[in-house]
């Protein structure tokens, strides 16, 4: 059933019987159930059903989705503005037009790019990747060990290699990449990341590597030889799995979402302190704490920087700085105490917003100035 179809159906269900039921929403996703409460909450049921009926296909839908602002339980309807091609949205899933930028003054500069996807094949041999090439990789011998096609590395399987020799991909701010390791596992590699892995992996031996930064993982079955991320003091062990991995040097913590399989998570501090992870949860293991918490959580929270879109769910935005700088390739400075401080539940996709969009919808819930200079971003 198409998107539309099923808010329609809850709508009129909701609005007929006058409350919300489990029967009314239970076709809808996890982030529509929420939409649903939350028009129901500022009374905009009827407004909204209206709003969806005046749509022509799931196109319009997917469009207009997230164009409404939602900020500490308070809907701003936005569906009477202007229209603009930006799929930003603030809060959860959500319908509406965008207004156009008003309130709080800027200044505009040219924001530069700068970086390079490195890859450091030992012995001071470093290799400078850009995207969207197609070429052969070869070790000092001539041997041909791996192929770019676009945006992926791939490792031969069949290298005639007994000794361990690491190589390192380094991804700048602004940039995603993948690696096909040699034994078939993917990773994927989020902004300001840097993955330290064998050419091959050596029969006999545990298959190890390790990762600064944010990673996603389909690691490759092989009973024989487990998989271990060594991120910083904690290590993740499997057989066979897809998991997330978050351990960038700022974060006061280390996380891990497993999305399928069963890992192990422990920590060179209290290697006693072992937890085990399901599908659904994330283990957080505290730098200064030295303490692992496990939780349930919704894993696409934690997986959609790799279709593009970075979330946040309660963060305020002094915490959504950092990796708006490293999804952006950017500085930002926030003097702007009040916005520092607003608690925000947001969506943004790289492939459509700007960081000077992302800037001016975040204006239109809390009024701010800035100026763009070069790569640096001042909020007063």
């Amino acid at each position: 059933m198409k998107t539309t179809r099923r808010l329609e159906l809850a709508l009129e269900t909701i609005l007929n019987s006058g409350e919300i039921t489990s029967e009314s929403i239970a076709h809808l996703t996890l982030d529509e159930k929420d939409l649903v409460q939350t028009l129901y909450e500022q009374g905009l049921l009827e407004e909204s059903l209206n709003f969806i009926r005046s749509l022509d296909s799931d196109t319009d839908w997917e469009k207009v989705r997230g164009k409404l602002i939602i900020t500490d339980k308070k809907v701003v309807p936005l569906w009477k503005s202007v229209m603009r091609y930006a799929a930003v949205f603030i809060g959860v899933f959500a319908i509406g037009y965008l207004l156009h930028f008003k309130g709080g003054s800027t200044e505009k500069y040219k924001i530069s790019k700068s970086g390079h996807i490195k890859l450091s094949l030992g012995d001071d041999n470093i290799k400078f990747v850009n995207k969207g090439e197609s070429q052969e990789i070869k070790d000092p011998s001539g041997n041909v060990i791996a192929k770019q096609h676009g945006n992926t590395i791939k490792y031969a399987t069949d290298l005639n290699i007994t000794e361990l020799v690491f190589h390192e991909l380094e991804i700048p701010n602004g940039e995603i990449f993948n690696i096909e390791l040699s034994d078939g596992t993917v990773v994927h590699l989020n902004s300001g990341s840097k993955l330290r892995y064998p050419l091959k992996f050596l029969k006999g031996q545990k298959r190890e590597v390790f990762i600064q930064g944010e990673a996603y993982f389909e690691v490759t079955e092989d009973k024989e030889h487990p998989f271990t991320v060594k991120a910083d003091a904690v290590a993740i062990e499997v057989l066979g799995t897809k998991f997330g991995v978050s351990t960038y040097k700022e974060d006061a913590s280390i996380e891990t979402v497993l999305v399928e399989g069963k890992i192990s998570m422990s920590n060179s501090f209290i290697p006693e302190d072992a937890v085990v992870l399901l599908p659904g949860t994330k283990g957080t293991w505290h730098k200064t704490e030295h303490q692992t918490k496990v939780e349930k959580v919704d894993v696409q929270y934690y997986t959609g920087w790799m279709e593009g879109e970075l979330i946040f769910r309660d963060a305020t935005f002094d915490n959504m700085i950092k990796k708006l700088e490293r999804w952006y390739d950017v500085t930002i400075e926030n003097k702007n105490a009040v916005l520092g401080d607003k608690i925000l539940n947001a969506r943004f996709s790289k492939n459509i917003e700007s960081i000077e969009d992302v800037l001016n919808y975040l204006n239109e819930l809390q009024p701010f100035s800035y100026k763009i200079n070069e790569d640096h971003i001042l909020i007063y």
